[in-house]
C-alpha cells in the first residue's frame, strides 16, 4: 500500500457500520486505510451518550480540584495494582517526568493472594482506590467504562473485518475478563511544570485506546518523521491502536508514536483516556491475513527500549513498572532485585 501524504487525522463515522452493505464496505476500506498509514483516526458516530461524556468531564473537573490531601488518600503508590492517583511529575515515560496529575481506574475485582504462586502480573488485578470526598466518581466511571468496553468491541470486531477476518476473531482473548483501564487526565500549563512534556513519545499497550478530549489541544501523533497534531473535536474520539493489533496482525498495523506537549501559561488541558485490552493470562494470537494484506505486514517494532512480548500480562506488567517506579519499588522490590524491569 502506498504511503500517504496526511497533514490531519481522517475522520471516520461509525454509523456507516449499519448503513447497508456498501456504505460498510466503504468505512472498512477507510478504516483499514487509516489504520494502516497513522494508526489514529478519529471517530464520529460512535452512540456514546453526550450526558455520559459530560458527566465523566465533570467529575473530573470535580476530582482535580479536591484539596491534595484528598487525592494523595488515594495516591498510586499504596496500590500493588496501580490504582489511584498520580502526583505532577512521577509518572516517567522514558525515564522523563510527564507534567501530568492523573487518577487510574480499572476493573474492580479483588486481589488474588500473592503466595498462590501465580505469574506476577496477576498482581495488577485489584481493586481501585476511591476518593471518599467524590461518591459520585465511582458509579459515573463504572457507567463510562462498560458503555466505552462496548464501543470497544463493536471496533474490534470492524478492524477484523478490515483485516479478512471473522469479525469475532478476537473475542476468545477478551472475554469475558478484558484488561480496562480509564485515566482521568490534567495537565497544568507550561507556566507550571519543569517542561513542556505533558507524556513523552510513547505507544499504547492494548488492542485500542479511545480518547476523550476536553478543548485545549496538546495532543501530537508521529508521521514520515515529524508530528501531526490532533486538536480536539466536538463529537467525536480519537482512536489508536494498541501493541495487541500489531502482534496479531505481525506490524500490518502498527502502535503508533504519540505524545502530549504542555499546554501554554497557565492554561490546563483535560482528557479521558480508555483503554481496552486481553485478558492477563492471553498469549496473542498471530492471524492468518489474506494474500493482498499479508504483503503488507512489515514485522513487529523493534525496539530495545520497549520489546513487545506475545504474553498480554508479562507486556502489561513491563510498561507499568517502567511508569511508575515508585510503585515498582514499593510493591514489585523481589522482581526488580532479580530481573530488573527489562528482564521480565
Amino acid at each position: 500500500m502506498a504511503s500517504t501524504k496526511w497533514s490531519n487525522l481522517p475522520v471516520l463515522d461509525f454509523s456507516r457500520m449499519e448503513a447497508g452493505p456498501a456504505e460498510k464496505e466503504a468505512f472498512l476500506a477507510e478504516l483499514r486505510e487509516a489504520a494502516y498509514e497513522l494508526g489514529f483516526f478519529y471517530l464520529s458516530g460512535h452512540g456514546i451518550d453526550e450526558s455520559l461524556i459530560e458527566q465523566i468531564l465533570t467529575v473530573s473537573r470535580q476530582f482535580f480540584a479536591l484539596p491534595e490531601e484528598a487525592k494523595l488518600a488515594v495516591e498510586m503508590v499504596n496500590s500493588p495494582h496501580f490504582r489511584g492517583y498520580t502526583r505532577i511529575g512521577l509518572e516517567q515515560t522514558r525515564g522523563l517526568p510527564d507534567w501530568r496529575e492523573q487518577i487510574d481506574i480499572g476493573a474492580e475485582k479483588p486481589a488474588l493472594p500473592t503466595d498462590a504462586g501465580l505469574p506476577a502480573y496477576w498482581r495488577l488485578q485489584g481493586p481501585n482506590q476511591w476518593p471518599v470526598e467524590l461518591p459520585e466518581l465511582r458509579e459515573v466511571a463504572t457507567r463510562y467504562q462498560a458503555q466505552l468496553s462496548d464501543l470497544a468491541i463493536r471496533l474490534l470486531r470492524a478492524f477484523a473485518a478490515a483485516l479478512g477476518q471473522p469479525e469475532n476473531v478476537f473475542d476468545d482473548i477478551f472475554m469475558p475478563d478484558p484488561n480496562q483501564l480509564i485515566k482521568l487526565i490534567r495537565y497544568p500549563g507550561r507556566a507550571t511544570t519543569g517542561g513542556d512534556q505533558g507524556v513523552g513519545p510513547h505507544k499504547d499497550g492494548g488492542f485500542v485506546t479511545i480518547l476523550l478530549q476536553d478543548v485545549q489541544p496538546g495532543l501530537e501523533v508521529e508521521h514520515d518523521g515529524r508530528w501531526i497534531a490532533a486538536p480536539p473535536i466536538p463529537g467525536t474520539f480519537v482512536i489508536n491502536i494498541g501493541e495487541v493489533l500489531e502482534l496479531a496482525s505481525n506490524g500490518y498495523l502498527r502502535a503508533t508514536v504519540h505524545r502530549v506537549v504542555t499546554p501554554p501559561g497557565e492554561i490546563d488541558r483535560r482528557s479521558v483516556a480508555f483503554f481496552f485490552g486481553a485478558g492477563l493470562d492471553v498469549k496473542v494470537p498471530l492471524l492468518n491475513l489474506p494474500l493482498e494484506l499479508a504483503g503488507g505486514a512489515r514485522g513487529l517494532t523493534r525496539d530495545p527500549l520497549n520489546p513487545l512480548f506475545f504474553e498480554v500480562g508479562k507486556n502489561n506488567l513491563k510498561g507499568r513498572l517502567r511508569s511508575h517506579p515508585d510503585v515498582a519499588r514499593r510493591h514489585y522490590a523481589d522482581l526488580l532485585d532479580a530481573a530488573g524491569p527489562e528482564g521480565l
